[in-house]
């Protein structure tokens, strides 16, 4: 928390009342004027704290009426109403006057922004400007003289410079260059590109006049007029960031005006601004477009010109303002983000920007908090902050008042507390005794510093200490010190000086002095903890004491933190913990801002480590990420003073983490373990409670935090501060030592997740929120093991049971999550269940818990099975909120609409009935209509139900107002069955059994109308009735046939067709209804009785249908006997026939019978010429043998190849090759390689050798071909003479015959070969070879005397030609002869020696004879 310390100046007697004031831009140096109706008008300087400086007073008989500070030299300008201007120097006081230009009242004082020209102007419109090159020195005193002067005809009211052009400022590159930026020193080399100059300061300005104008003046001095407006000009700013002119007149019209390049201005905006008329208005301008106006009223009013938005900032009685207080002033500190306002009740009130998390300070999001007023008493005319400081100056019309904030000093230690009250009280609380006490103190505390006997206070030039003794407090000692910090341990002050530190007894006398080396620095920063002191330095340097003896001596050395920390620009803070071995420090970066990381200093391994808050992790650890800690910066830290490894960091939002932290509210308190063996360990984090300011320390088992006194309190001593407990201590707060220490150790190991040990620690406490925590821990580590004892301990018997009812779940994560819930730990719940991606749990979760949002999304994108049940949940929800609109959508959308809204709106029956007619639904309407019909209204019930097509509803009710006709009309339209059933049984209920037998059959309710037709004898509609009705009806009804024993053939029909076939047959035999016995025997198969079968296939075999007698023998499985019939009746076997007489599964035959049968059904098939079902059964009974003849008898021919090569036998194979000599084999290749194949496959060698010597004889006779003769030959000698034949003999006799046959074969192969080369040779040999014995078998005569006529007759020899050929007829006397010479040869032999034609002739004759001779012969 923060305060203002209110210093009033000093002001001399000879002072009148203040008039104006102005701080110096970066001194605290404040200026006032004042004036009083006798003496005149004075001016003087004050210093921070209102110190009066002598040597600056400056006196007049001419009231002052402007002061502007030179921007940045202690140099003040001030003008009178005499038209003098005066430059006034600080400190020395010099006063330089500039020539006498003006003559009437000065109204007008500018400085540019670097101070080399001054604007000065009066009432009488003369305008000064003076050059850049005026030089003061340090006593002010001018060497120039003017550079411009310019009437302008009217008085001056502003003036404002025009901020300088981009470009490279020379100034910065050289400050740059000079400290090593080596890219500022490349700009001002030769080798670069041409520095781009740009100009120091702006030299160009604009000033306005009285009568609404406004001129430009540019830096040459040149003057032109911008534009134009109505009535005086009040305010003028320049808008840098829109280079636009704002003119704010005296009626208070704001305008705006782009400049342009030319000079010229045009207006773009043009508003009136809100003022109460008759009041002086303060008006100022901030650097982020902010215009603020204070008009007298409770509120003052803020335009944002860059984003057009404006509003206003009222005063809140709540907070100490009086109603009807108004606000004559404000001022805006842009360091501070800080708008004050003094009120006509003598009270600064106080804005503070506070900054929403995910938006920056220019966003509309940003928000003005008000703080708690500061009261000056008198009424506050005039404000203004200023100085680097950022001080107030208050003036209230009497005198001024400097107000400086500080931050409210408070410090624990050693059980004692204690905080800041006012300036000049502190709350000392004694939580060791519960005592109270305040301490009021003769000077502002600018801090405080306790021990369980002492409280030190000091103001920075003075120290007091008190004795604490019970509940007195004793001054003890005061001295003046300039340490503007103090450390105390035991009877020892530690102060700062540059250097070196002292120490110095309560009295103040100097015991010893540690002193630092200039490289070291100097000591800035102190804190103690136990026995050691840590001491921080202005050049980032730590040095550590140990002060268990008489004289403090070094614990570490010196050690430099910029050589460790990146970006080091200063130490914010540096704390020590218990035993000295651990220094935590925080730090501000090079920019000035504070560093994201809490970094430790290990004195003993002399390494630096850090946690960044930034990214929620320590630098190396253990430790996971967690996303609570991530993006936060710390602003305090503590450590436990008798726990060494225990360290607390208060953090916050990195962009709050400048303001204070009573102005924060996302602050959180961190609480980590720090050990050398395991680093880092987060251990805690939560939210700081809300009322709640600051964190005071950390002392086990409390949080200690500085807080406000409740508002409005009376009480002596308030309650400044608030102890809340650890997590782990909660319920044990008033442990002992042993206690405490083993909590400690239960929550270290927890932190590193060794259950096994955390368990030890605490298995003798009792408290229940020890085991609650550690029960939370096992939700981390998923140890349910461990939680169900923690459980067990807690006394949870609810949470118990959800545990284990959870265990049913498979997912480890689902379980974990239900103990989370259990324990109240909602968002861990949460990320389990998405973990484990059990989105149908997580939706439960999202319902118990109330997040009906997260729920539906999750319904909607995750677990749509359960979308309906979600929506329907929620709409009961919304219904007991009382949202009954949104209630009926989600019931619409859960499709429960059409029960849910009528019982929801059946209170409201207007709104029910327009929701009825609005959704036009049929269960809806029916509904209504219901509920109308209980209200007696008939008619409209009978609308909505034709509405809701309730077809029985109709009918029930128009039978009800006794509409009969009305309601038959709608049965027989409709259909309905349940419309058609009631009105049949209204129809019976009056004895119209005509039409109750009508409706009946058209509900489908048979029974009944068959119940009708007996009882009324209605025998023929019964018939129709019966066979349209279930098996049990027919029965009925076919009893009642015969039990009346007429129409017997209903009776057995009926019968039959509700399944009682037996029955039917009996009564069809008994009553000779032999018509319907052939209808009931065609539904009969191999299910039925086979008594009745057999009894049926008599009476057919009785009236000659012999085919249907078979089909029941075989159904009544007497399959012999079906055979039998068949041979007899000489029936054809069909394949389905004899399938079902052989069925395999049969267990009516053996296998030997079965086959037996089979056999006989392939032979009876034979007969018939079925022979490929024959085939099929001799194969079923395993006879291949006869399968295969019957398949030859078939022909087919691919069927035969088939089965021979399926099966595999040799006699199958020889067969089959038989039978394919039988075809066509000469002329298709596939069926002669088949035939050899199929031989060589049966081991038939003699007989492949024959179809060998088949094909030989072949190829001589039909195409004279005896090369192929040859190679057939020679290949039937060797079946032969593989082929294993019982009579050796024989074998060699066949074999002799062969290779005699080869030999005469291959000798007239070769007399034909050689003719072409020497045909003398061939003829030899070939009639050589006419000479050889059983020349014939093997090579024809005829063709060995055609060959020589051939030759003779080429030769022209046509005489021994036509020897030959008579010799050939000799030998050949029955054959043509033609056969055997070419046609050319013949008809060249006819013509050179005559052979008559019909000689001829008459041997084509005998050729043709002959050849069928030789077919007959062969065949």
């Amino acid at each position: 928390m923060a305060v203002y310390f209110d210093h009033r100046i000093e002001a001399p007697g000879s002072s009148g009342v203040p008039s104006q004031l102005t701080w110096h831009p970066a001194l605290p140096v404040l200026a006032v004027a004042s004036s009083s109706p006798t003496t005149g008008g004075n001016v003087d300087l004050y210093l921070q704290q209102g110190e009066y400086v002598e040597s600056c007073h400056l006196e007049s008989p001419h009231q002052p009426t402007v002061l502007r500070w030179h921007p940045t030299k202690p140099l003040l300008a001030l003008g009178w109403e005499n038209g003098e201007v005066v430059l006034l120097s600080h400190p020395s006081g010099d006063q330089t006057g500039l020539p006498s230009t003006h003559t009437a009242c000065i109204t007008l004082l500018e400085w540019s922004s670097s101070g080399s020209r001054l604007v000065t102007g009066d009432q009488v419109s003369v305008l000064q400007s003076l050059y850049t090159l005026w030089k003061v020195d340090a006593r002010g005193r001018l060497q120039s003289s003017p550079l411009m002067k310019n009437d302008y005809n009217k008085p001056l009211t502003c003036c404002v410079f025009r901020p300088a052009s981009p470009g490279d400022d020379v100034a910065k590159l050289a400050r740059a260059s000079v400290s090593g930026d080596e890219s500022a020193l490349d700009m001002f080399s030769w080798k670069g590109a041409p520095l781009k100059m740009g100009p120091q300061e702006g030299l160009a300005f604009y000033v306005s006049t009285a009568d609404g104008k406004v001129h430009g003046v540019d830096e040459f001095c040149k003057t032109s007029t911008l534009l134009s407006v109505e009535g005086a000009i009040k305010k003028l700013f320049y808008l840098e960031k829109r280079e636009a002119l704002a003119v704010i007149t005296e009626t208070m019209m704001l305008s705006q005006y782009t400049l342009g390049p030319e000079g010229g201005a045009q207006e773009f905006m043009k508003v009136k601004l809100s003022s109460k008329t008759g009041q002086n208005v303060d008006i100022i301008w901030t650097d982020n477009s902010l215009l603020i106006t204070a008009t007298g009223e409770h509120v003052i009013r803020l335009w944002d010109l860059e984003r057009d938005d404006n509003y206003v900032l009222p005063l809140d009685e709540t907070l100490g303002f009086e109603r009807g207080e108004m606000i004559n002033c404000v001022s805006y500190c842009a360091g501070k983000e800080i708008l004050a306002a003094g009120t006509s009740h003598g009270r600064i009130a106080l804005w503070r920007m506070v900054v929403q998390p995910g938006s920056n300070r220019g966003d509309t999001k940003a928000q003005w908090k008000l703080q708690t007023p500061t009261e000056i008493q008198g009424n506050v005319v005039q404000l203004q902050w200023g100085s680097s400081l950022n001080l107030l100056a208050a003036n209230n019309s009497n005198t001024v008042l400097i107000l400086c904030e500080h931050v409210m000093s408070a410090h624990f230690s050693q059980q004692v507390a204690a905080v800041q009250l006012t300036p000049t009280q502190l709350s000392i609380t004694q939580f060791s005794t519960g005592a109270h006490l305040a301490l009021q103190s003769d000077m502002h505390i600018k801090g405080v510093c306790v021990t369980k006997d002492s409280v030190t206070v000091w103001s920075g030039k003075q120290i007091t200490v008190y004795e604490l003794s019970g509940t007195v407090l004793r001054n003890t000692g005061s001295f003046p010190c300039d340490s503007h910090i103090v450390a105390v341990h035991g009877e020892n002050l530690y102060t700062v000086e540059p250097n070196r530190v002292q120490i110095r007894t309560p009295q103040g006398t100097v015991k010893q002095l540690l002193t630092f080396s200039k490289a070291e620095g100097n000591p800035v920063l102190l804190s103690v903890c136990q026995s050691y002191l840590v001491v921080g330095t202005d050049t980032a340097h730590i040095r550590v004491f140990d002060l268990s003896r008489r004289d403090a001596k070094a614990h570490c050395s010196a050690k430099n933190l910029t050589d460790q920390i990146a970006n080091l620009g200063a130490l914010r803070s540096v704390k020590c913990n218990a035993n000295g071995s651990q220094v935590s420090i925080l730090i501000s970066q090079v920019n000035g801002r504070p560093d994201h990381k809490v970094y430790f200093y290990d004195v003993e391994m002399d390494t630096v480590t850090h946690f960044d808050f930034f990214i929620g992790r320590p630098s190396s650890s253990i430790s996971q990420h967690e996303e609570k800690l991530s993006g936060r910066c710390p602003m305090s830290h503590f450590w436990d003073e008798s726990e060494p490894r225990l360290f607390v960091c208060e953090t916050t939002a990195p962009q709050l983490c400048c303001c204070l932290l009573s102005a924060q509210t996302d602050v959180s308190v961190v609480t980590l373990f720090c050990t050398q063996e395991h680093g880092l360990l987060l251990q805690d984090c939560y939210p700081k409670p809300s009322g709640l300011q600051a964190l005071l320390a950390l002392d086990v088992p409390y949080y200690c935090f500085s807080c406000k006194p409740p508002r409005g309190s009376v009480a002596q001593f308030p309650h400044m501060v608030s102890r809340r407990p650890l997590r782990d201590f909660v319920g044990l707060e008033n442990c002992e030592k042993a206690t405490r220490d083993a909590m400690l150790n239960f929550s270290f190991y927890l932190t590193i997740g060794d259950m096994d040990e955390a368990f030890k620690s605490i298995k003798l406490i009792k408290s229940k929120a020890v085991w609650e925590n550690m029960a939370r821990m096992c939700v981390k580590t998923r140890r349910l093991d461990v939680a169900r004892v923690c459980l067990g301990n807690m006394g949870n018997a609810r949470a118990a049971k959800a545990l284990k009812e959870a265990e049913a779940e498979p997912e480890p994560e689902a379980q974990v999550a239900m103990l989370a819930i259990q324990l109240g730990m909602l968002e861990d719940a949460e990320k389990l269940y998405k973990c484990c991606q059990r989105y149908d749990l997580l939706n439960n979760f999202y319902q118990a818990s109330g997040q009906w949002e997260q729920a539906l999304e999750t319904a909607e994108n995750r677990d749509r099975i359960h979308l309906r049940t979600t929506y329907y949940n929620y709409a009961k929800y919304l219904e007991s909120m009382g949202d009954k609109t949104r209630a009926l959508a989600y019931y619409e959308n859960s499709d429960t609409h059409r029960v849910e809204v009528p019982r929801m709106l059946q209170d409201d029956t207007p709104s029910l009935e327009i929701y009825v007619n609005k959704m036009k639904d049929k269960n809806i309407y029916k509904w209504w209509a219901q509920y109308l019909e209980s209200q007696s209204d008939m008619d409209s019930a009978l609308r909505y139900y034709e509405c809701a097509q309730d077809y029985l509803s109709l009918v029930r009710v128009h039978c009800y107002m006794g509409n009969i006709q009305k309601a038959s009309e709608i049965a027989n339209d409709t259909g309905d069955r349940a419309a058609s059933y009631h009105l049949a049984r209204h129809y019976e209920g009056h004895d119209d059994i005509k039409q109750a037998v009508h409706f009946y059959t058209r509900a489908q309710a048979y029974n009944n109308a068959i119940r009708l037709c007996k009882e009324t004898g209605l025998d023929d509609q019964l018939m129709n009735l019966a066979l349209l009705s279930n098996p049990e009806d027919m029965m009925e009804a076919a009893c009642y046939y015969e039990e009346k024993g007429t129409h017997m053939d209903r009776a057995v029909e009926l019968y039959h067709k509700a399944g009682y076939v037996s029955k039917a047959l009996e009564l069809a035999f008994a009553t000779q209804q032999f018509t319907i016995l052939q209808m009931i025997a065609e539904d009969l198969n191999e299910n039925s009785d086979p008594a009745i079968l057999a009894r049926c296939s008599d009476f057919f075999i009785t009236h000659s249908q012999y085919d249907k007698a078979v089909e029941l023998l075989v159904a009544a499985k007497k399959y012999n006997q079906a055979l039998e019939l068949c041979v007899i009746q000489n029936l054809t076997i069909t394949e389905e026939l004899a399938e079902r007489m052989t069925v395999t599964d049969s267990k009516d035959l053996s296998e030997e019978a079965r086959k037996e049968l089979l056999e006989r059904i392939a032979d009876c098939c034979m007969r018939q010429g079925n022979y490929h079902l024959a085939t099929k059964k001799y194969t079923q009974a395993g006879n291949k043998l006869k399968a295969m003849r019957a398949l030859l008898k078939s022909g087919d021919t691919e069927k035969i190849v088939f089965f021979a090569n399926v099966s595999r036998q040799k006699e199958l194979f020889i067969m089959a090759a038989n039978y394919l000599q039988s075809l066509d084999w000469r002329n298709n290749p596939e069926i002669l390689k088949t035939i050899i194949g199929f031989y060589t496959k049966g081991r038939a060698l003699d007989l492949l050798a024959g179809f060998y010597e088949a094909c030989a004889q072949v190829e001589i006779d039909d195409y004279q071909n005896y090369e192929k003769a040859l190679d057939a030959l020679t290949e039937a000698f060797k079946c032969v003479s593989k082929a294993k034949d019982s009579s050796a003999g024989q074998q060699e006799a066949r074999l002799a015959d062969l290779q005699h046959k080869i030999t005469l074969i291959k000798k007239f192969v070769h007399a034909r070969r050689l003719y072409t080369e020497d045909a003398g040779e061939a003829v030899r040999l070939c009639e050589a070879l006419l000479e050889e014995p059983e020349l014939d078998p093997a090579v024809r005569i005829g063709d060995a005397f055609g060959f020589l006529v051939e030759h003779h007759c080429q030769q022209g020899n046509f005489q021994v030609a036509y020897r030959k050929l008579e010799e050939l007829q000799k030998l050949l006397p029955s054959q043509n002869v033609r056969y055997y010479v070419s046609q050319a040869s013949f008809e060249a032999l006819q013509k050179e020696i005559g052979i008559p034609m019909e000689r001829g002739e008459r041997r084509q004759s005998l050729k043709g004879e002959d050849e069928v001779e030789e077919d007959l012969n062969v065949s």
